[in-house]
């Protein structure tokens, strides 16, 4: 199949809440878009050294689609990251301009960037430059609670997925092949 991308004009997606299938939305943009014959890059901010199901399958797809993992296997302390937490959130973000400006890839997931941005990783001023210099082609998509008022403004399509009951509650953890 042949990706025409004179046709196509990429828009900026947020999936954001506290609901649980935020990057699972993600996935499933990309599944659909290699079924098309489009090229899919994905970085995972904060997320680093888990055998998630994604990037195993990522690997047998490649290199149609690509996960790149960019932070530690431990949660990331928000009133106080971690001087590691902050330099590879600024690494993955160094990698993000450089795929999207490429132009080699028709969809970039910067999967966890609002928590990122929330976190004091990122600046926001520095996600919103990217938004606006992104080529036409390029459909982005931000994954991540608490995006921010400006990033939802510059977003073509934004959907928050809210948590109405989830088993964590019930003390039920992470399963394989579900949550990781």
């Amino acid at each position: 199949m042949e990706r025409n991308r004179e046709k196509s004009k990429g828009m900026i997606q947020v999936y954001t809440g506290t609901g649980k299938g935020k990057t699972t939305a993600a996935l499933g943009l990309a599944m659909r878009a290699l079924g098309h014959g489009l090229k899919v890059y994905m970085i995972q901010f904060m997320k680093g050294n888990i055998r998630y199901g994604e990037v195993e399958t990522a690997r047998r797809l490649s290199p149609n689609v690509v996960i790149k993992q960019m932070g530690r296997e431990t949660f990331v302390n928000r009133d106080n990251p971690d001087k590691i937490d902050i330099e590879l959130a600024q690494k993955a973000f160094e990698l993000a301009k450089e795929v999207i400006t490429s132009g080699e890839y028709d969809i970039v997931v910067l999967d966890e960037i609002n928590v990122a941005v929330d976190y004091g990783l990122i600046s926001l001023e520095t996600l919103l430059d990217l938004l606006d210099s992104r080529p036409p082609h390029v459909e982005l998509i931000l994954t991540g609670r608490d995006a921010k008022k400006e990033v939802i403004e510059r977003a073509h399509l934004v959907t928050e997925m809210v948590e109405v009951k989830h088993y964590y509650g019930e003390g039920i953890h992470s399963r394989k092949g579900i949550e990781v």
